[in-house]
């Protein structure tokens, strides 16, 4: 007799362990014979347009020793690069960033400036504490 409730006892938690694990399974494996609510599909009217397609980050890019400047339009994305000869630090301080560089990795900085006007460069070894221009990006309100 005690086999028996001991056996039925080990079916109904066997039962419950196997129902516990198929409802905590992420959706997409369960079965597919569970039926899926999708939305309907939204009258012609409704539909939004496609946005037009983003232009790629602009690259712009700096030798530190030769003190460059290049132009960016405003509100135009891009992504700043400055070579240096020797490791340090470099700095676009009217905008607040500062990234390390070396001989075989630039400094890289993703912009989208808001501000139009005249953002210099500074570098700073590793070597050293004296600063020294390295170039300046000039964000103009016209392309």
């Amino acid at each position: 007799m005690h086999i028996r409730r001991a056996l039925l006892l080990f079916a109904i938690v066997l039962g419950m362990a196997a129902l516990a694990a198929s409802l905590s399974r992420p959706p997409e494996e369960r079965s597919s014979t569970q039926t899926r609510e999708e939305p309907p599909p939204a009258p012609a009217t409704a539909r939004a347009t496609p946005a037009p397609p983003a232009s790629p980050p602009m690259l712009v890019s700096f030798d530190a020793m030769a003190d460059e400047r290049h132009r960016l339009p405003l509100g135009r994305a891009a992504t700043v690069e400055v070579s240096v000869d020797e490791p340090g630090s470099v700095e676009l301080p009217g905008l607040g960033l500062s990234a390390n560089a070396d001989q075989h990795t630039p400094a890289r900085f993703d912009l989208l400036p808001t501000r139009a006007g005249n953002y210099e460069i500074v570098f700073t070894p590793a070597q050293g504490d004296e600063s020294r221009p390295a170039g300046t990006l000039v964000v103009t309100a016209s392309g």
